[in-house]
């Protein structure tokens, strides 16, 4: 039986922002929303759940490995805000986030999962005007990557303890932790079908698992083909979602590991005739989450 605290009633004369709810070092499974969530929350044993903000944290046993199963809610406001929540009231080892993601590279297909390197925040840009000479933005950043008719990467510029304040365009995943999910990776095969929603999906090949590149996020629902182009020859994106990057940089400014596995719903305006997160999202949750159960298993601690 779950057991449900509020963070609120633990200690009334406390200010919230100093409670810790748990001092068992952990690490962090992190989901966007739903389905991402209910691929991996009926495998927690002696789960314990607290609500914070609304929002449901639960501890317990994933894999051999203590946890905090969460939701960051959807957009990176929301994922930076409970990226941020869960650091300051758990005691945590790492982050690690398993989601579905909409395909940018051309040689990925749905249900393949993807773990970038790296993460870039591709709406942290600068809105041209238009002049007689073209695009005029009101500044330039050596290093950004080219701009898609008036928006201009401008980056985000990022301190933590270690290291003094500089600019990103893009921000890395732990190279620890990536070069665990390459072995991960090397030895794990993926059904080309699964159980989801009650009902078998199955995908005209195998999916597979790709360890490297680089993920693209902004606070958007993209479904347009031309700008899934951009994405891929300017960032060199393999995948886009409306969360991980920000968890990245609230990881990177806490000095927090962080990994990110996304599977891949949709293809972000690529599809033949319309968008299909709505109905491969449940198989790529469970796909993702898949890979990132055998990641935990392979964890050291």
């Amino acid at each position: 039986m779950v057991r449900i605290l509020s963070a609120i009633g633990l200690c009334a004369a406390t200010p919230v922002l100093a409670q810790k709810l748990d001092d068992t070092p952990r690490t962090v499974v992190m989901t966007a929303f739903g389905p991402e969530y209910a691929a991996l929350e009926g495998a927690v044993t002696g789960p314990h759940a607290y609500a914070i903000n609304g929002m449901p944290f639960v501890t317990g046993t994933l894999d051999g490995k203590a946890v905090i199963l969460m939701k960051s809610g959807v957009s990176e406001v929301n994922a930076a805000m409970t990226t941020q929540l869960v650091l300051d009231r758990f005691a945590v080892r790492r982050i690690v986030f398993s989601g579905i993601a909409g395909g940018v590279d051309p040689a990925l297909t749905i249900g393949d999962v993807v773990v970038p390197e790296d993460w870039g925040q591709y709406l942290e840009a600068s809105f041209a005007r238009k002049t007689a000479q073209g695009w005029q933005p009101p500044e330039t950043f050596a290093g950004a990557p080219r701009n898609w008719q008036f928006v201009f990467p401008r980056g985000t510029t990022v301190a933590s303890a270690d290291h003094r304040a500089r600019r990103f365009f893009t921000m890395p995943a732990d190279p620890a932790l990536v070069a665990l999910a390459r072995k991960v990776a090397a030895g794990m095969a993926l059904s080309a079908c699964v159980e989801a929603g009650g009902h078998r999906q199955c995908l005209p090949r195998a999916p597979q698992i790709s360890v490297g590149g680089t993920g693209v996020s902004a606070g958007v629902y993209a479904d347009n083909a031309e700008f899934r182009e951009y994405l891929f020859g300017a960032w060199h994106a393999r995948v886009l979602d409306m969360e991980s990057a920000a968890v990245i940089q609230v990881a990177y400014a806490n000095t927090v590991p962080a990994i990110v596995f996304r599977s891949l719903s949709d293809l972000a305006g690529g599809d033949a005739d319309a968008n299909r997160m709505d109905t491969f999202m449940q198989l790529a949750s469970v796909n993702s989450a898949h890979v990132v159960r055998a990641f935990l298993t392979a964890l050291p601690d």
